[in-house]
């Protein structure tokens, strides 16, 4: 494409006319690095006919972002390439909220930035705010309008002002950016149902049934709930449109390059706001291919990897997280493997190390989780997880049936087993979640809750139960902590909030039960947040106790890979990862009794006096020689600090 990049500079140096001449330079520096990624990810999707015209046309695009992007965002593109691991730093804490349920709209939200900062906060994702349909939007993912607010929340302008201030205090901005789908309320849709051509071919749609029924022989039902079946009648366009998740969110035509030129559009428009970081909703979904499920299609990467090369020219200090929950096999490939490596997403959640907590917590052992954790493929070096215990979604057991029978288990009774477990069916469960999307045909039960609900709190009748239930909460956080990636806290579980009893009394929440576990914060139970005699005081200075000794720890940068110790005793998950700067040791008891490890296998990973780095002390071995771990303890095992080693 040297002829194609060509007259790009040509046409953008037109563009960037009015620039300095050092301006000017480093556009088109950006430009010709960055254009062979363009090229090569266009020419993978559509072909060499059509990648040139578009090529000039996202081009032309990008340098009139660069032109209008504010100075403040221009420096921050600098301040990221002088560190472009900005993401893999210990640092990095991530918190998640509905702006609403936070702090009542943006301009609250900017109010409780010091509160965010109290906990460690570098990285706060506002689930979706832009415009949604009227009633029932899935949350907020059936946009309507990608450049407006939801008008309860603010304006624009209270978008830029947020953001700003979050940068000032040292917090990026993570929103979602929805590319599977927009609302049937969407002008796109609504252009397509009053007859235009044009904007019928943004979406998927069928005269009869002939094509949606072929297709749903492989595809799988996401709601089969409220939700069945992947297409719906239209009668306004007199067709069968597809749509995955709902029937009034249309899946869009990414095999249609205007599809594209659109979302490159709202990328740039996001990136200016002052967005650092774009949450790829739905990413999986975005390519259709007949007799498959229609999920991850090596073009997914191929259109990411255009989108991620138009960002790196025009605003490179924008990173892209892939929303893919998927095999990890397939979750790889959304960080970059092969042609595709450091050129797609640089985040994605880590459903394995979620699902996994949940299991050891549940079953007080390890070695299913040790046996799938350490059979997982290695992590591009430079990508980074987002380890999480839960998030605005549902808990769904993906536990591989081959992980399963490798220590003696069944997969299908395993996630039976788990479902009963958190939703408090089991007789000595102490979890209170609801569940979610029963499917009486695959037995799959999904479980909604907060984590405080989850884990014994809603239960707890003695202070024994509550000391117990914030021992398993703090623990799963600490292993989140400690693995490596960005930990990222739900709303409202660093105060140990309950499930919302009334979920359902607000409009369009009645048949959805994950609502209860997105509860309004509660601020007066926040007032005691630093009270050592309340369960709230415990988990948030706990929480905040974390992310200070993890900034400290440069073992926990996330280009270093978290490797996964052969079991020791069922009850203790042993991790190790291998820094320059030393080594770290992460041993976690998932019982409620004390466990044994052998400091002699500490000793030989190269360890003679490990500190723990948690509690701030030499951890001594007994007459034994074993290390006694108390209930729900969690270690950071590292070399003494200087001081003491003299």
């Amino acid at each position: 494409m040297d002829d194609g990049l060509s007259a790009a500079q040509t046409q953008c140096a037109t563009v960037l006319s009015g620039l300095s001449d050092d301006r000017r330079e480093l556009f088109e520096l950006r430009l010709e690095h960055w254009w062979p990624d363009l090229g090569d990810g266009l020419n993978a999707v559509y072909g060499t006919q059509t990648t040139r015209d578009v090529a000039l046309q996202l081009a032309q695009r990008a340098a009139t972002a660069y032109l209008e992007r504010d100075p403040d965002l221009h420096r921050l593109d600098l301040v990221r390439s002088l560190e472009p691991n900005w993401l893999q730093q210990p640092r990095m804490v991530g918190y998640a909220a509905y702006a609403d349920r936070f702090a009542g709209d943006l301009a609250g939200v900017e109010r409780r930035i010091e509160y965010l900062k109290e906990l460690g906060v570098s990285y706060l994702h506002l689930m979706p705010l832009l415009r949604p349909r009227e009633g029932d939007s899935d949350g907020g993912f059936a946009v309507a309008d990608y450049r407006n607010i939801r008008p309860d929340l603010g304006t624009l302008d209270d978008l830029r002002s947020l953001s700003q201030s979050l940068r000032d205090n040292g917090i990026s901005l993570v929103l979602d950016l929805v590319l599977n789908h927009v609302a049937r309320e969407h002008a796109w849709a609504q252009a397509a149902r009053a007859g235009s051509e044009r904007h019928r071919g943004y979406f998927h749609v069928f005269p009869d049934r002939t094509k949606p029924d072929a297709y749903e022989r492989t595809l799988p039902e996401i709601f089969p709930d409220f939700a069945p079946g992947s297409f719906t009648w239209d009668p306004a366009l007199a067709g069968w449109v597809w749509t995955t998740f709902n029937e009034w969110q249309w899946d869009v035509n990414w095999g249609n390059p205007e599809v594209l030129l659109e979302y490159a559009d709202i990328v740039l428009f996001l990136a200016n706001a002052g967005v650092e970081v774009l949450r790829l909703d739905a990413i999986a979904f975005l390519w259709k291919r007949l007799g498959t499920t229609c999920q991850n299609q090596p073009e997914v990467h191929s259109i990411t990897q255009v989108l991620r090369a138009l960002a790196r020219i025009a605003c490179p200090a924008v990173s892209f997280k892939a929303e893919a929950i998927v095999g990890p096999t397939d979750l790889l490939q959304y960080l970059g493997q092969g042609t595709h490596h450091g050129k797609v997403c640089d985040l994605a959640y880590h459903n394995s190390l979620m699902v996994q907590i949940w299991s050891m917590l549940a079953t007080r052992d390890v070695r299913l989780s040790s046996h799938a954790l350490s059979a997982l493929p290695p992590a591009p070096t430079s990508s980074t997880w987002i380890c999480y215990v839960r998030c605005h979604d549902d808990i769904g057991w993906a536990i591989d049936d081959d992980d399963a029978a490798a220590v003696g288990l069944s997969g299908p009774a395993h996630r039976h087993f788990l479902s009963d477990w958190y939703s408090g069916v089991y007789p000595t469960s102490p979890a209170r979640g609801l569940t979610f999307q029963h499917n009486l045909a695959t037995g799959d039960r999904r479980i909604s809750g907060t984590m405080a609900s989850l884990v014994g709190l809603a239960s707890a009748t003695s202070p024994h139960e509550v000391d117990l239930a914030i021992g398993r909460f703090l623990l799963a956080r600490a292993i989140i902590f400690g693995w490596g990636g960005i930990p990222v806290l739900w709303s409202g579980d660093e105060l140990a909030m309950l499930n919302d009893a009334d979920w359902a009394d607000e409009e369009g929440h009645a048949g959805d039960n994950r609502w209860a576990h997105r509860p309004r914060l509660d601020w007066d139970v926040a007032t005691r947040r630093h009270d050592p005699t309340t369960v709230a005081g415990r988990v948030f200075t706990g929480l905040a106790h974390l992310a200070r000794v993890r900034a400290g720890l440069p073992q926990l940068h996330a280009s270093v890979a978290t490797e996964v110790l052969e079991v020791d005793d069922w009850g203790v998950l042993g991790t190790l990862r291998r820094h320059p700067a030393g080594l770290l040791v992460g041993l976690y008891n998932v019982t409620d009794s004390w466990r044994p490890w052998s400091a002699a296998r500490v000793a030989e990973l190269g360890l003679d006096r490990p500190f723990d780095a948690i509690s701030d002390r030499i951890v001594e071995p007994d007459a034994d020689g074993n290390l006694w771990l108390p209930p729900y303890a969690g270690w950071w095992l590292a070399d003494p600090p200087e001081v003491d080693r003299q």
